[in-house]
């Protein structure tokens, strides 16, 4: 069974392909100096584009685990998560409290799922 690594980089790679299973990097907002829903769409809109280069999209995501510095800020993350979930789709999911890499940083997402 091979093991294939894409956009590697000293300490990780961006995406990890084995056995029909697609492993993302932690993926945080693109601009660190927004709010948390715009934080969380941009996050979100950087899995889209590595599921599509992985093959895959976010109605194969198996599953997602977020980091969020304030509980706080849940329930505006989720109406954006709700929102970027297709209906039926939902993926096993566990989020927690977390102190991020960056301070300006609120939030940031795992994410396994399957190939298309």
């Amino acid at each position: 069974m091979t093991i294939e690594r894409m956009e590697i980089k000293q300490r990780m790679s961006r995406i990890v392909k084995h056995n029909g299973t697609i492993y993302l990097c932690g993926q945080v907002a693109a601009d660190a100096s927004a709010g948390i829903k715009e934080q969380t769409q941009t996050m979100l809109d950087k899995v889209d584009a590595l599921l599509e280069q992985a093959g895959s999209d976010r109605e194969h995501i198996l599953s997602a685990t977020l980091y969020i510095k304030d509980m706080a800020l849940f329930s505006e993350m989720n109406e954006v998560w709700d929102a970027w979930v297709p209906e039926g789709h939902a993926p096993a999911r566990a989020c927690v409290q977390a102190s991020m890499a960056r301070e300006a940083l609120l939030v940031e997402i795992s994410v396994i799922a399957a190939e298309k």
